[in-house]
């Protein structure tokens, strides 16, 4: 099943002009994916304090494109100018999940859409990116394996936000949506560990 991740090389060409620049001012990789976990932070603390206006929510799919592009950027940055370092993959990966807990965790706040639904989906959420992850240590890549990836999660999230801010009453559709992501992660948790298996092992 195809993801939104597939888009990832155009938007690469994109941005890559912006990124030579931002590296020919010394901006570095692990600046910028740790700006982008600071501000996920902000934002998630902003939405949940403020829950109780809807139109808060309108925040979500701003920051998520555009965390995708700083998400973008960093590894861009790495890869393209020698900025790859252990330190940063450490800081990709935790940083990640910290910002996806920080920006799921206020739908929680809703009215008719229980905690658990929602504290479910992160920990799901969790366990694909530690999968993909898994992959490096039987030989294989790193995998990104969908249907429900990064890019895919923040462009539900970000299109219930928008749903949300625009006068959509919140309720019991909201944690059906949960229940659906619940189901696609669990796919994508098998689809990248069964992947991860049939890839032939790096020599």
């Amino acid at each position: 099943m195809p993801s939104i991740y597939d888009l990832k090389p155009k938007f690469q060409n994109i941005l890559r002009p912006g990124v030579r620049r931002l590296h020919a001012r010394g901006v570095t990789a692990n600046q910028v994916t740790l700006f982008a976990c600071a501000v996920s932070l902000v934002v998630g603390a902003v939405v949940a304090l403020f829950a109780a206006h809807m139109w808060v929510f309108a925040l979500l799919p701003v920051w998520m494109l555009l965390r995708m592009g700083f998400n973008a950027v960093d590894g861009m940055l790495a890869r393209e100018f020698g900025q790859q370092s252990r330190l940063g993959t450490y800081l990709n990966e935790l940083t990640d999940l910290v910002a996806d807990a920080a920006l799921y965790l206020p739908f929680a706040c809703l009215p008719g859409v229980p905690a658990a639904a929602v504290e479910l989906v992160v920990l799901l959420a969790w366990l694909s990116e530690y999968t993909g992850v898994l992959g490096l240590m039987v030989g294989a890549s790193r995998r990104y394996d969908g249907p429900m990836g990064k890019s895919d999660r923040a462009f539900v999230f970000g299109l219930l936000g928008f749903l949300l801010a625009v006068g959509v009453p919140a309720g019991n559709w909201v944690a059906w949506v949960m229940v659906v992501v619940a189901m696609l992660l669990l796919i994508t948790v098998y689809n990248r560990a069964k992947r991860g298996l049939a890839e032939r092992p790096a020599s």
